[in-house]
């Protein structure tokens, strides 16, 4: 038996989420594996580092990251590689964020 303040249904913006959750591509399971590994199109890291070939998001971290790995060897933003521009976008794979299911 329930309260007198508990809502006994559920509410339209409770059922909107549990669509847009279940119809939108998170980029999560084996769908994105290949994309957080990195094998395509660099991952979801940006820069690579020439020395030891980690991967950094975006400048500042990968700034960090030569600082505290490689403190004797000077910081040369040009000779990072950018991995999503080495790496072509593929149009026919779907897009992280992007609603509607696979099947068809």
């Amino acid at each position: 038996m329930t309260g007198k303040a508990k809502p006994k249904k559920h509410t339209a913006k409770e059922i909107a989420a549990k669509i847009d959750a279940a119809t939108t591509n998170r980029g999560g399971g084996k769908a994105g594996l290949a994309d957080r590994s990195g094998v395509e199109k660099g991952g979801h890291a940006k820069f690579e580092c020439p020395h030891c070939k980690t991967t950094a998001p975006d400048l500042k971290t990968m700034q960090i990251h030569h600082d505290a790995k490689h403190p004797k060897l000077p910081f040369e933003e040009s000779k990072l590689v950018n991995l999503h521009s080495t790496h072509g976008a593929d149009s026919s794979k779907p897009r992280p964020g992007v609603r509607g299911s696979l099947k068809k």
